[in-house]
């Protein structure tokens, strides 16, 4: 399938190439990177739910999670159970700088062997962990490697993509994603009745995708922007033939030639990112961050199980129900992958708004009204209805800012600043996910049904931004997004006053 070159003058040629089965290969393996980060979202929420780990590491929260009077907002309302949560978060911030220098310099796939490393520290430190704070270690070490795959993964698959499936390409890494989700509470479902040790294994298991992505991220290639950012030319120009299946890629090779040249001049990307022409990519990038994160989602994946037992389940039936919302995530996001690049980025934001909107209402109001603070919880049919709910939540969610939020910040960045700031987006991203983490059990015991009232206002914020701030970027190759689409918005325009690139071609 070919890609296209557009010029600075709006002339379009299409570069030769097809999607070859090596490309794919590589996507696979560098998506494992999501299946990890995906797992340890999901996995948190189900261990922090089981008896045999309260006892072992919070037996305060244990006694008041079966103290019968205890307020149902507030079983598991404890900041060490929720430090548990969100330091891989905090770690995972840090690391991301570190991770964009890592990036540039040597380029996606060392960058993305390191977090591997990372994750299997990580995994022997939580699976093995005796007390407190060996597991929390073990979160921090997971945390930087969440940090250096996500800086990478994403950069990698935008460049190794053609710009007419960049969008699919792309949503591989959140589709993983989902899939680490989804296994992780299927774990958590089979282990909760393995004791004294069900909880290790869940830990323990991770070690299955970061083994993978180790041993996998040898084998794949280094993009062709990278190579040749990094001064190997010719070797980037054989990559570039090899990901492409054809002989004939010397227009494509040429425009990433260009686009690195204009990398050079760049001494301080993150000074560039600064000034006035990168102001479009970075508030896109950061907003969306943010905006994904107080959708209110991660609070549903990371505590799915202990919410489920909130409003009435069982610990069995609550992993169970956990379990459908992951198969709900999973298939959405399939959904993504076939819609993005036809219908295009705004409509599916949009569209996913309406959709969270009226479930977080809806999970509002049948808690404000039927859930008490003490006593009974919701009857059997009011509790599935909000399971219902959930799900058609997470189905908006999974279409829309999930991979997107990924996507869009990986594509909007000229080369100077991408490495950079893409950082930023990551460093965003797991900042707002390290507060939610935090959060989110306070939240809940203190605002109770309120919370969901707080995440759908947020909701139409995020609308409102969409509608009027974000442009489309369906189609629109990775360096011609200044002309095609910031020089036409009627809002960034403005901002484009200082860009004097020369008119010539661009990938």
């Amino acid at each position: 399938m070919p890609a296209v070159v557009v010029s600075g003058s709006g002339e379009n040629q299409e570069f030769e190439g097809r999607i070859t089965v090596y490309v794919i290969v590589c996507v696979i393996i560098a998506a494992f990177g999501g299946l990890m980060f995906g797992y340890d979202i999901g996995i948190s929420g189900g261990v922090t739910s089981m008896d045999d780990f309260l006892k072992k590491f919070f037996p305060a929260v244990f006694e008041k999670k079966h103290h019968a009077l205890e307020n149902n907002y507030c079983k598991y309302d404890n900041q060490f159970l929720q430090l548990f949560t969100s330091c891989l978060y905090l770690a995972a911030l840090i690391a991301s700088f570190v991770a964009s220098k890592v990036c540039s310099k040597y380029g996606r796939k060392l960058t993305m062997q390191i977090a591997s490393i990372f994750f299997i520290i990580g995994v022997i430190l939580t699976a093995g962990g005796i007390n407190i704070e060996m597991i929390i270690f073990g979160r921090i070490f997971l945390g930087f490697g969440v940090g250096f795959a996500n800086q990478a993964v994403p950069l990698f698959l935008s460049e190794i993509a053609p710009p007419n499936l960049r969008g699919a390409l792309n949503i591989s890494f959140q589709l993983f994603i989902t899939i680490g989700i989804l296994v992780s509470n299927l774990i958590n479902y089979l282990t909760t009745n393995v004791h004294p040790h069900g909880w290790r294994i869940s830990l323990g298991i991770a070690g299955v995708p970061a083994l993978m992505l180790c041993l996998g991220s040898i084998l794949i290639c280094e993009t062709p922007t990278s190579l040749i950012e990094r001064h190997k030319v010719e070797e980037g120009r054989k990559v570039l033939r090899k990901i492409r299946g054809v002989e004939n890629v010397d227009d494509e090779f040429d425009s990433i030639i260009h686009a690195c040249e204009m990398a050079k001049q760049v001494k301080d990307p993150f000074r560039k990112l600064m000034k006035p022409v990168s102001r479009p990519q970075l508030v896109i990038s950061i907003c969306l961050q943010i905006f994904q994160q107080f959708t209110g989602i991660n609070a549903i994946m990371f505590y799915a199980p202990v919410l489920f037992q909130t409003v009435g389940f069982g610990n069995d039936a609550a992993l169970l129900s956990s379990v459908i919302t992951g198969l709900v995530n999973v298939f959405s996001t399939v959904v993504s992958i076939y819609v993005v690049d036809r219908a295009g980025r705004r409509i599916l934001l949009l569209e996913a708004c309406v959709q969270m909107f009226i479930s977080q209402v809806i999970i509002g109001i049948i808690l404000f009204k039927e859930l008490k603070t003490t006593g009974d919880n919701l009857s059997k049919g009011e509790a599935i209805f909000v399971v219902i709910l959930v799900c058609t939540f997470v189905m908006g969610f999974a279409w829309s800012w999930g991979p997107l939020g990924w996507l869009i910040p990986s594509e909007i960045f000229p080369l100077e600043t991408r490495s950079a700031g893409f950082a930023f987006a990551v460093s965003t991203n797991m900042l707002f996910t390290f507060i939610i983490g935090q959060a989110f059990l306070s939240m809940l015991c203190q605002m109770q049904a309120g919370i969901f009232f707080f995440f759908a206002a947020w909701v139409i914020i995020m609308g409102a931004f969409t509608w009027f701030l974000l442009p489309e970027t369906k189609g629109v190759p990775v360096d011609a997004m200044v002309d095609k689409v910031w020089k036409q918005h009627w809002f960034w325009r403005s901002f484009m006053i200082e860009d004097d690139r020369p008119d010539v071609k661009v990938v």
